[in-house]
């Protein structure tokens, strides 16, 4: 578990796809000159009906545009006798109109890791009776009016869960790296970073003033030639060592599915002296026996990361992030974060959602429900990823992470026809991203491969 290998195409794949995909985008660009809707719309951007669970109804959709064009040209039989690809090309001018029907889709495009997202039956009582009391929003940010015994109280189970000495919430999981990062490097400190790391993660170190040095994604070796270098030949023009080096990487990278190499990072990380920043965002709740992360996942002492950064956005249903460490930590978070001075607080009944599904995962609802959850997470993550590979795909991420779903199993398993009606099966429809790369995808042969929702889906 937690292994991987780098797939490595034929040089003439390589060549023919980003040939192709080049052709492909520079025509795409032509026809969006004499167009005013991007086409992708025909795809993308599809309104749900219902909480977003395992299964959801998706909102259809009729293109006038092409209805009209159709009655005009050929009648009201045009619609039906035309290819479909003609269709879509010709599908005119005009916005999507709602309908009032619904299709019931599986749901492939959500991070609701552990199903917390809909009603529960032990988190959601506890959230309406949360709003009743302390009302939908605090209006206010935590350094003024925003702090309720909820937050106090999250921040408790948050540090004790992790296994760290206090933390602290934030209201935006993106804002908790792009604000973070800033108060905690600036001029004269280094950061190295994970060259897949999020764009939060590139916000935040572009922001700090700081420099920032990149090594190779999960490169332990790499990383350890960064910092050598970088402290052997110190500051630029003035070779001063540096205030700090804040070494910043990812639990689970999203894109990759693929599972941080954290134990070798973290003895690296002690060698040089360095700081480690951890984003959890994608791990924390998914990872581990008992959800705690990618701490217990390899069995390192959360003490050994300076830094602990998640959200509550994945795993638990709710909004917000985190970041958990020493006592020293969240005190200066709370006088110099911008997102803790200035930003809105969680509202109240968002920040016991995220309570509620941490007491569950402990197991203070006096049931096993919590680990449960963890375990059919990581059951179906890795059902989907042996039948993809026993079907001759090749699969990026590591065993046990919830990441295979959003970005590398639906995206071959598109249907050819790229319209809302195509997608019987699927409620997410993705672009291909860096994280699993179009010449891996061109690589696979064609295969027709059957995902029973009832086996993958709890």
């Amino acid at each position: 578990m937690g292994e991987h290998k780098e797939l490595n195409p034929p040089l003439v794949t390589s060549i023919l796809t980003f040939t192709c995909f080049t052709a492909i985008f520079l025509l795409g660009k032509l026809r969006d000159l004499f167009r005013r809707r991007i086409t992708t719309k025909d795809c993308w951007n599809r309104p749900i009906a219902s909480a977003p669970d395992a299964w959801i109804d998706v909102m259809e959709r009729s293109d006038l545009g092409f209805t009209r064009w159709a009655d005009q040209v050929a009648g009201w039989r045009a619609r039906r006798t035309l290819p479909l690809r003609l269709r879509v090309l010709c599908s005119g001018f005009r916005p999507l109109h709602l309908l009032e029907t619904t299709k019931r889709c599986l749901n492939l495009g959500s991070y609701n890791y552990l199903g917390f997202a809909a009603a529960d039956e032990y988190c959601t009582p506890r959230v309406q009776s949360t709003m009743a009391e302390l009302g939908v929003s605090t209006c206010s940010s935590r350094a003024d009016a925003g702090t309720t015994p909820a937050h106090l109280e999250l921040e408790e189970l948050v540090a004790e869960f992790i296994g760290t000495e206090a933390a602290l919430t934030f209201g935006m999981g993106y804002a908790t790296n792009s604000a973070t990062i800033p108060a905690l490097a600036g001029k004269g400190c280094l950061i190295i970073s994970d060259a897949l790391n999020h764009a939060s993660i590139v916000a935040g170190a572009r922001a700090s003033g700081a420099k920032v040095k990149v090594f190779r994604h999960n490169d332990p070796q790499h990383l350890d030639a960064v910092l050598k270098d970088s402290i052997a030949q110190g500051q630029p023009r003035t070779h001063r060592p540096w205030k700090k080096i804040l070494i910043i990487v990812e639990g689970i990278y999203s894109m990759e599915g693929e599972v941080c190499a954290l134990p070798e990072i973290v003895a690296v990380k002690k060698k040089y002296g360095a700081y480690l920043y951890l984003d959890e965002a994608h791990s924390i709740g998914a990872m581990g026996k008992h959800g705690r992360g990618v701490c217990e996942h390899w069995g390192v002492n959360p003490r050994d990361v300076d830094i602990m950064m998640g959200t509550f956005t994945k795993s638990f249903g709710s909004c917000g992030g985190y970041i958990a460490g020493s006592h020293q930590l969240v005190k200066y978070l709370q006088a110099n974060s911008p997102a803790h001075l200035y930003a809105t607080a969680m509202s109240a009944p968002s920040v016991q959602q995220v309570s509620s599904a941490i007491r569950l995962l402990r197991g203070e609802d006096g049931t096993t429900r919590g680990r449960d959850k963890v375990r059919q997470l990581h059951d179906n993550a890795n059902y989907l990823r042996r039948r993809l590979t026993e079907a001759g795909l090749h699969v990026l991420g590591d065993w046990d992470s919830p990441g295979i779903s959003h970005d590398q199993a639906v995206r071959l398993l598109q249907p050819r026809a790229c319209t809302p009606s195509a997608a019987h099966w699927s409620g997410m429809w993705d672009v291909v991203h860096q994280g699993f790369t179009v010449i891996q995808a061109a690589a696979v042969k064609n295969t027709n491969l059957t995902l029973p929702g009832s086996d993958i889906v709890n």
